[in-house]
């Protein structure tokens, strides 16, 4: 699938690439800590300034209210600069707790957050997965308990990234006591400088610290951040996922092609038949995630699971093409810039989100109607 654009489309192309090119900061962003938040909310805070924050978000909360193909455009735009990662500590606010709370939310807690979000002035952090609840997320056992205006919370939290530096978190727990699998959850919004949280960083293979597990031992939660209704969590969830799954990623998807196209060059002084026709193939299939996005993001009307099949074929094809530059490149890989950490960090694409085998559950039961997998 290919995007048809009008005059004005390319003029908005334009004005993306010129202001791109002038902004795009110099320096790569750290990986880890307040050096990472400070990189990743002062850029944010220049794309606010210029117009650039929250394009898909309403104009009557503070975005530009733009359309699936600008989205695209200004994302093809980005990718090509070179521009920061849009999977940094900005990404949960910015991609799907804003959107959340711009769909299910209290004019209070829209009014109070949603600024701060696109002026790069909050981070938010993520509370699913759990110990014993990470790809089943029914199974979740962390429980608040309705204690006047307060929930009190118990439990505990993990894979929650940049959870060490956030303000807030997207938390998911049981409120309902006795309660089973989607029944009885509640999405909090969950002020992580409250007392009774314990942060705990958790170092991944990449040599980076920006993974949590997140204590909670008696926090009291104002009953007034509860996002959507008490006990009705699992479906606000499903709307946060949907948004990770669909339209959250939509630069990652695109920066693949860019990637492919970088290691093309620098795999070109000794590229044999094999390697080349590997590339090509890498180059083929970045191609065709690029058309399954853009079919995604413009088929109307929308369909609720297409998400599942972008993040499974995003998934595993970033995983592919990040093994590849290390077969291609050998040691040189040590000293090309970020291949080698963008590869220890590529493992973890088939887990965040809902792993491999959740998408292709999804995928066969809600797309190709196939039979439920027999539950324990």
């Amino acid at each position: 699938m290919q995007l048809d654009p009008t005059a004005d489309d390319l003029i908005f192309r334009e004005s993306a690439r010129v202001w791109l090119a002038e902004n795009v900061p110099a320096s790569d962003a750290p990986h880890e800590g307040q050096p990472a938040r400070k990189y990743a909310t002062d850029w944010v805070a220049r794309c606010h300034s210029g117009g650039w924050s929250g394009l898909a978000w309403p104009e009557a909360h503070g975005g530009r209210g733009l359309s699936a193909a600008r989205l695209i455009i200004w994302y093809e735009e980005y990718v090509r600069a070179r521009a920061p990662s849009a999977l940094d500590c900005t990404f949960v606010a910015l991609n799907h707790a804003g959107p959340t709370l711009i769909a299910c939310g209290t004019d209070e807690q829209k009014a109070f957050h949603l600024s701060r979000i696109l002026e790069g002035r909050s981070i938010w952090c993520q509370g699913f997965s759990e110990p014993g609840s990470g790809s089943d997320l029914a199974s979740l056992a962390t429980v608040g308990k309705v204690d006047g205006e307060h929930l009190v919370v118990n439990g505990q939290k993990i894979w929650s990234s940049y959870a060490d530096i956030a303000d807030y978190q997207e938390l998911l727990i049981r409120t309902e006591q006795g309660s089973q699998r989607h029944r009885g959850l509640s999405w909090v919004i969950c002020d992580m400088s409250l007392p009774g949280i314990t942060v705990r960083p958790i170092r991944n293979m990449a040599g980076v610290s920006h993974f949590a597990e997140i204590f909670y031992d008696d926090v009291r939660i104002p009953l007034s951040d509860v996002v959507g209704k008490v006990n009705d969590g699992w479906n606000v969830a499903m709307t946060t996922l949907g948004f990770e799954r669909r339209t959250a990623a939509i630069a990652l998807q695109l920066e693949l092609s860019v990637k492919v196209e970088d290691l093309i060059t620098l795999a070109e002084p000794a590229t044999g038949t094999a390697t080349a026709h590997l590339l090509a193939d890498l180059r083929a299939e970045a191609a065709a995630l690029r058309a399954m996005t853009y079919r995604t993001l413009l088929r109307e009307p929308e369909t609720p699971f297409d998400g599942s099949m972008m993040r499974l074929v995003f998934a595993e094809l970033s995983q592919k093409i990040h093994r590849a530059a290390i077969d291609i490149l050998g040691p040189e890989a040590l000293v090309a810039g970020r291949w080698t950490h963008d590869y220890m960090e590529s493992y973890s694409e088939t887990i965040a989100g809902g792993t491999a085998e959740i998408q292709r559950n999804i995928i066969a039961e809600r797309i190709l109607g196939l039979p439920r997998e027999a539950r324990p």
